[in-house]
């Protein structure tokens, strides 16, 4: 594996909104990423408000074979507060990422409050 990751933290926009993401310029951004032999992709649960899964989703799972790349996705233990939550954000994140499984799924922003 290749040592550069692409995060899906800041994507670029088609206005101010941050959930107006310029889908188009994402693709031409993963295919030159995955053309250099680059495959590890990460985002994670409120990256544009939700809406950084969905573009991986189009702009990556729907246009690659799953085994050509490497996808993280974080927990968000910030918003948690009960155990029961746990799951059904699992399967959210699955079903915007529309992947049945994540390579690696890391804890996101641990802190005390």
């Amino acid at each position: 594996m290749k040592k550069l990751g692409f995060g899906f933290m800041r994507l670029p926009l088609k206005g101010e909104d941050v959930t107006s993401i310029n889908h188009e310029q994402l693709k031409g951004m993963v295919d030159m990423f995955m053309e250099r032999g680059f495959n590890y992709f990460d985002t994670g649960y409120h990256y544009h408000n939700g809406e950084s899964e969905k573009a991986l989703r189009k702009a990556l799972v729907e246009r690659y074979p799953r085994e050509s790349f490497i996808l993280a996705d974080k927990l968000p233990v910030y918003a948690i507060t009960k155990e029961e939550e746990l799951e059904p954000i699992f399967t959210e994140q699955l079903e915007r990422c529309g992947v049945e499984y994540f390579d690696y799924y890391l804890l996101h922003n641990i802190c005390k409050f």
